[in-house]
């Protein structure tokens, strides 16, 4: 072989080894992606409920709970104005996103869980508190805003409210729409009332949600109920019961037919850890949360 031959042998394999260097990360890569994003489900755990509520230190137990993500909530309201919302801090905000970032977790949406207590159809200033939540889901890139509508606001209880809510709805759905985020309402009706309430409102930056314990306590189908509500009304799950046994030994939710609902559905999205705590460990959040989200895990990432 001359040396102009081994020198043209020695460029092939050089551009040889070149393409294999080059395709196969960006093949591995390719596949890490699709893996990614083939998961419909990621399971989160409530700051509020791991005793954690607006604090950072949510992340790290989160994560040792094996969660994807936290549902934060916005802090208290009370008689405030709005919420007690340390998130308006720029460095306080930037402290939970790196920190979330560090530790691979995400934010599943912002909670305003202060609304459980005060009364959404008749509480002045409504409007000016949810922009507070919305605002604060744009500075974080948070697309879910959790609303429920409280003891105050329950339809089932006190129709006459109705027209009250739906209107401050309708000014919610505005300032959602315009800043391109969802807001989650929970409410006491099933699943067709809540359909007919979403028809009203008219506006796809309100949605849904789900609570298991809702229809459950009220003897209702959940496999029904989330079958009305359809994909494209439901922003995020919170699939837990009542406390008193984890999920795994909750003989009213087969979570295994509840994946096959929500499949059949092509809804993709958070389950998010409420309760479903043990009654004779019903301080253990360790224990507790973590018996759950590994369950939820084995079911829906399997």
């Amino acid at each position: 072989m001359t040396i102009s031959n081994r020198n043209k042998l020695y460029l092939r394999l050089l551009f040889v080894l070149g393409l294999v260097l080059i395709l196969v990360p960006n093949q591995l890569a390719a596949t890490q992606i699709k893996k990614k994003k083939a998961q419909p489900y990621k399971i989160g755990v409530v700051d509020l409920m791991i005793l954690k509520r607006q604090k950072i230190s949510a992340f790290p137990l989160a994560k040792e709970l094996g969660a994807d993500g936290v549902e934060v909530d916005m802090g208290g309201l009370g008689n405030r104005p709005t919420f007690a919302n340390k998130l308006i801090d720029p460095v306080v905000r930037k402290a939970y996103l790196d920190t979330a970032s560090t530790l691979g977790l995400e934010i599943s949406s912002l909670a305003m869980t202060g609304f459980y207590s005060q009364s959404f159809p008749t509480r002045e200033g409504v409007d000016l508190t949810v922009q507070d939540c919305i605002n604060t889901m744009v500075l974080m890139g948070v697309k879910v805003g959790f609303l429920p509508m409280g003891v105050e606001g329950d339809l089932q209880k006190y129709p006459e409210r109705r027209e009250a809510i739906v209107a401050r709805l309708k000014v919610v759905a505005e300032k959602a729409e315009a800043a391109g985020v969802v807001i989650a309402i929970e409410t006491d009706l099933d699943a067709s009332g809540e359909v007919e309430l979403l028809n009203e409102i008219g506006s796809p930056a309100i949605q849904i949600s789900f609570n298991f314990s809702n229809p459950l306590s009220a003897g209702r189908d959940l496999y029904r109920e989330l079958e009305i509500l359809g994909k494209d009304r439901i922003a995020q799950i919170h699939c837990t019961n009542k406390d008193g046994v984890w999920l795994q030994n909750d003989p009213q939710i087969d979570m295994k037919k509840v994946k096959k609902v929500l499949d059949k559905m092509g809804w993709s999205g958070w389950l998010l850890v409420e309760r479903s705590r043990d009654a004779n460990h019903p301080h253990d959040v360790r224990g507790n949360f973590g018996a759950n989200v590994a369950y939820l895990k084995s079911i829906f990432q399997k």
